[in-house]
């Protein structure tokens, strides 16, 4: 990607959303749940740029065109003491791929991470998605196969919620 005057990350901005609502429907699609989309503009406004944001977004472009992005959180390490860098997703689009974009995105948040004082980089990937685990791979991220993913929807969230 070096020397490429046509390629650019930068952090996403509130005029960006329809470009994240877009690229959010492209990962579904490649993912195979299309259907299972629900975000709104309106939510992505919310949550990215609101009083209290809870997610932060790259987006890599080819001279002007958006190309992935990654969207990525902190969370906290009890045992570190140290927040953590949480990738939920990173999506380069299928006929874009092998020319860096995911890699470049990567490194970027590494020196997020490293400039934030985070003890770890974490994320998770589909069982299916060999490609994704051999890139990861080799860029020397190591699956945690000691763990288990447990997730509570909105219906679970609210009866748990209410007693």
């Amino acid at each position: 990607m070096k020397g490429r005057p046509d390629f650019q990350i930068r952090a996403a901005r509130v005029e960006d959303v329809p470009i994240i609502l877009e690229l959010i429907s492209d990962l579904a699609t490649y993912e195979r749940a299309p259907e299972e989309v629900v975000a709104t503009e309106e939510d992505l406004v919310e949550v990215l740029f609101g009083a209290t944001p809870v997610a932060e977004v790259l987006l890599v472009f080819e001279k002007e065109s958006p190309v992935g992005f990654a969207v990525y959180f902190y969370n906290f390490s009890t045992w570190l003491g140290r927040p953590g860098l949480y990738l939920e997703d990173l999506f380069v689009k299928p006929e874009k791929r092998g020319k860096g974009y995911g890699r470049a995105l990567l490194v970027q948040l590494a020196k997020i991470a490293r400039d934030r004082g985070c003890g770890r980089m974490e994320w998770a990937v589909l069982d299916w998605n060999e490609p994704a685990i051999k890139f990861y791979r080799a860029l020397g991220a190591k699956p945690m196969h000691e763990w288990t993913v447990f997730r509570l929807t909105r219906q679970e969230i609210a009866e748990l919620a209410s007693g």
